[in-house]
This record gives structure tokens, C-alpha cells and sequence, in this order.
């Protein structure tokens, strides 16, 4: 069999802006199947896949992309206090999610939140009205009766089946800040905090082991990324065993950092992705 044309595929993945994994670990993915499915299938399955894997795996990714989409050295020192006041990102750089916390709630009240979850009031204060009807009495205004409380009660389902999922307290408005904890695809971490709102970051909304490309030129101040919308782009993905250890573990962070005394934030750095590696 000859050789497959990872050209296609690879030209696909830059189009899109995805990272570019190596022909080791492509060139299985696409002689899996004889005769191989249609390119977008294909490109689905890696898509997927590759979203899904830690970025820090060896072998993953492209050698040469690794090197040019990583940071740069003067980035990658430590501690994070060596670093220079003000700076840019000289480069494109990949990342994954190994934490988020919310700054604009106090820890405290995400305990008492994700507390009331737990007990199954997650949706107190919420009612469940039948809709009045003209047809009410018969079929049809029965009928209309139970869409109407289907269609009420649909928000506190979302809400709880969110909460379960990693949201729920600190999921936070759309004028919450959040603070991430990044992964290289070297392996290097570094903080990134919101400076405009980002759309698709917040908890509930962001994966642990989502990926994250920041753009050349994003503002860099004493060591700490700052997020916006025209330099962050999400990419997608979850690393399924970093998000549920995450999960599970975030009342339990939440209660030790609060009980420390400090007031605000989440549950601090390493999270998910550093139980995961």
C-alpha cells in the first residue's frame, strides 16, 4: 500500500489554525480504513482526536511546530517574578487548560453555591408555572399545558445538568474575570488572566485540556498573559480524565483555599492538567 498524502489533512489543520501533529502519529489515522472515508470524515476524526490528546505526549506533535509554537525563551524562565514588567508574545503559541478560576466571586460563595447543588437547590427561587391556554380543558390545552411547562423548567435543567458538568457556582456573568493556568506544548506552564472578556472562557463554558491559541502580540505583564478577544482564539477539545479529576475535586480546592483566608479566586494553580500528567 502505498503511502498516504498527509497533505490534505495537514493543509486543513493550518487553515484552521489546529496544531499540526506528527506523520507518526497521523499516518495511522488514515490507513486505519481500506478504502479510506471521504477527506472530511477523515479530518473530523483527527480533529477530534488530536483535541482530545495531551498536546505534551511525545511523539503527538510536529517537532518543528513544537518549537515554533511554544514559549519563547524569554517567557519560559522561572520564577515568574524574573520576568520583565511589560512584554509581547513573539509568537503564535499553543495551550492547553489545566485550570480556570473565577476572580469575581469570593471562593466562599462558590462553596455555599456548589453546596446548594449538591443538595438539589440549585434551582431554588425558580417556579414552574402551566401556561394558561384557550383550548384549556381539552386535549389540546392539556397538550399546550405540559409544553408550556416543559418550556419553563428547560433553564433549570440546563442550569443543574451545568453545575454537574463543572459550572454551576463561579460559572460566573459576562463581566466575570477569570484567571487560567496554561500548558505548552513543551510542557511549560503560565498564568493568563482576562483583560477584555473572552466568549468562550468561564467555567462551565472552558474544558479542562481545551486548547488555547494566543496570538503574537498579546500583552504580556510580569510573566501573566492577558487575554482578549483579538489575540485568543479557542480552540476546542477536552482531555476527558483532567476535566472529571477536576470536577470532583474543586469543592474540596475551593473550601481549603477559602479556609486560608484568601477571599477571592478560585482554586488555585495546577488543577486538572497537573492531576492529569
Amino acid at each position: 500500500m502505498s503511502p498516504p498524502d498527509l497533505t490534505p489533512i495537514l493543509t486543513s489543520l493550518t487553515t484552521q489554525s489546529l496544531p499540526l501533529p506528527s506523520k507518526t502519529w497521523l499516518t495511522p489515522i488514515l490507513t486505519a480504513r481500506n478504502p479510506a472515508p471521504p477527506l472530511p470524515s477523515l479530518l473530523a476524526t483527527v480533529r477530534a482526536r488530536l483535541l482530545a490528546s495531551d498536546f505534551t505526549s511525545p511523539g503527538l506533535l510536529d517537532a518543528s511546530y513544537t518549537t515554533s509554537h511554544s514559549l519563547p525563551a524569554e517567557l519560559s524562565s522561572q520564577p515568574p517574578q524574573a520576568h520583565t514588567k511589560s512584554t509581547t508574545l513573539s509568537r503564535d503559541v499553543v495551550f492547553q487548560v489545566l485550570d480556570i478560576e473565577n476572580l469575581s466571586k469570593s471562593r466562599w460563595s462558590q462553596v455555599e453555591e456548589l453546596e446548594a447543588i449538591a443538595r438539589g437547590e440549585g434551582t431554588k427561587g425558580r417556579e414552574v408555572i402551566r401556561l394558561p391556554t384557550e383550548g384549556e380543558g381539552n386535549g389540546d390545552g392539556v397538550n399546550a399545558g405540559e409544553r408550556g411547562v416543559t418550556q419553563a423548567t428547560q433553564p433549570a435543567t440546563q442550569a443543574a445538568t451545568q453545575a454537574r458538568q463543572g459550572g454551576g457556582s463561579g460559572g460566573g456573568g459576562e463581566k466575570d474575570t477569570h484567571k487560567l493556568v496554561l500548558q505548552d506544548c513543551k510542557g511549560l506552564k503560565i498564568s493568563a488572566l482576562e483583560l477584555r472578556k473572552v466568549e468562550r472562557v468561564g467555567i462551565g463554558k472552558l474544558n479542562i485540556g481545551e486548547k488555547i491559541l494566543v496570538k503574537a502580540g498579546a500583552k504580556v505583564s510580569r510573566g501573566v498573559i492577558m487575554l482578549e478577544p483579538g489575540t485568543c482564539v479557542v480552540l476546542g477539545g477536552k482531555v476527558e480524565a483532567w476535566h472529571k479529576s477536576w470536577t470532583e475535586g474543586r469543592l474540596g480546592r475551593l473550601k481549603e483555599a477559602a479556609s486560608g483566608g484568601e477571599g477571592q479566586g478560585g482554586q488555585g494553580g495546577g488543577g486538572g492538567g497537573g492531576q492529569g500528567r
